[in-house]
């Protein structure tokens, strides 16, 4: 597309074709701005670029504002920002929504003037530009004027945005409005959004409804959405089909998920598969993944033989944190008489990891958080943390038929300060029935994490 094309030309204003010429340049030059805006289009279609822009300014100053639009065009592509801003003035002013759009854009990204840009964009928007109810409702969440925003999203919405049928579905999570979440992402769906039939997913497996869970993963695996392929695996792996889960982690994993990797790396080994096992496994621990580089050790030492190779793996897990590298590396050191590193490692390994998967509803509410805290630039919460907060409170909590008063409970079983406890089950509340709370902060969840790791030590559960 040549870069004139984003005019907006008049539907009554006939495309001027090259023989045209001399008839529009004699009505041009007799003052007629229609064949002025044509004679500027006709150099733009040869490549006359300052042929088009003569003639434009001659049909603009004459009231075209088709060619006012243009030379805001031509000036933004030639870098010449006040004039772009001027052209585009002229023609916004006489309530040309592109022009308006353009112009906020200009005046947002270049000129960093986000109160003129707001006005223009809530002119372009009342005028019934779609672009302009999605800009201006990005720019009131960014200022935090959620209600304002979630109107102009519906605008935009309404009109067939489904980016904004997106956010709203978030917005409404956030809110605790479950049954809106629900509407607006099946509206993004429709509309063919990739991420709001993973999220709806999501959140249909948070309501433990895994069927229809399913049949959102599945459309959305359609459109090689990593993380669909990724819930369909495990839902393979839990059926016990060995082979489908392999064909959808590795699917998940060849865009680069560290997790899924280390998962068909373990449905390799499940299926006898040690070189599959070995290439995903190998892929996990070169990138830097502490569990992989562990179980590429033990593959390498079961199916080859190497114990040179598999200590070199355990070493760099343990450097990592792993526990149970750290163990094992230890007793391989020691049988083969090098006791002073081994009883370094032996001594004092790195605490055990969190290794227990959490329920699927507890996953897809810990997913759904961080999606929901990454937005719009925000810091996004790490899932495997959320999960393991989630994970821990499911696990310690089971043995107790009445929940009435649980956190006197565990309280009493810990010996934990009641304020720890209680703020730990005040967070979890959040992350599962958002609405309530805000949401809490990278700080507050390595807070509440480290109440979560000490529970666990001291009811003694793993």
């Amino acid at each position: 597309m040549a870069w004139w094309q984003g005019e907006v030309a008049a539907a009554t204003v006939p495309a001027p074709r090259v023989g045209d010429e001399p008839e529009l340049l004699a009505a041009a030059q007799a003052g007629d701005p229609q064949a002025a805006h044509r004679l500027g289009r006709l150099c733009a279609q040869r490549g006359d670029r300052s042929g088009a822009r003569r003639w434009w300014e001659r049909a603009a100053l004459a009231g075209n504002v088709d060619s006012a639009f243009n030379l805001g065009i031509w000036h933004e592509k030639h870098g010449t920002l006040e004039e772009s801003v001027s052209w585009y003035e002229r023609a916004a002013g006489t309530g040309d929504t592109e022009a308006a759009v353009n112009l906020a854009t200009l005046l947002l990204e270049q000129r960093g003037d986000p109160a003129t840009a707001r006005g223009w964009f809530e002119s372009a928007a009342r005028a019934g530009s779609r672009v302009a109810a999605r800009r201006l409702a990005l720019m009131c969440e960014d200022a935090g004027e959620t209600p304002v925003a979630r109107e102009w999203h519906r605008r935009a919405a309404a009109d067939g945005d489904t980016s904004s049928a997106h956010d709203l579905g978030f917005l409404a999570y956030s809110a605790g409005e479950e049954e809106e979440t629900v509407r607006w992402w099946e509206c993004a769906t429709r509309g063919g959004h990739v991420e709001a039939a993973y999220h709806l997913g999501l959140l249909l497996q948070a309501g433990r409804d895994p069927e229809s869970a399913e049949t959102y993963f599945r459309l959305a695996a359609r459109s090689e959405h990593p993380g669909a392929a990724s819930q369909l695996g495990g839902i393979a792996l839990a059926h016990a089909d060995l082979r489908t889960a392999r064909a959808w982690f590795e699917r998940a994993a060849g865009a680069g998920r560290l997790a899924d990797q280390r998962m068909a790396g373990f449905v390799c080994v499940e299926l006898g598969d040690a070189t599959g096992a070995s290439h995903w496994f190998g892929r996990a621990a070169a990138s830097g993944d502490p569990e992989a580089m562990f179980n590429f050790g033990l593959l390498i030492i079961a199916e080859y033989g190497d114990l040179a190779r598999g200590r070199h793996w355990f070493r760099l897990a343990a450097l990592g944190g792993h526990h149970r590298a750290a163990v094992e590396l230890g007793g391989l050191l020691s049988a083969a008489g090098e006791h002073a590193e081994a009883q370094r490692w032996l001594t004092d390994p790195p605490p055990p990891g969190w290794d227990r998967a959490a329920e699927p509803e507890l996953a897809a509410r810990a997913e759904l958080a961080a999606a929901a805290t990454g937005r719009r630039g925000g810091v996004a919460l790490a899932v495997p943390e959320l999960a393991e907060l989630l994970g821990t409170w499911d696990l310690v909590t089971r043995p107790l038929h009445d929940h009435a008063d649980v956190v006197g409970w565990l309280v009493e079983r810990s010996g934990l300060h009641a304020s720890a406890v209680e703020y730990l089950a005040s967070v979890r509340g959040t992350l599962i029935r958002p609405g309530n709370s805000p949401w809490p902060s990278p700080g507050e969840i390595d807070h509440v994490l480290a109440t979560a790791r000490e529970l666990r030590r001291r009811l003694g559960v793993r």
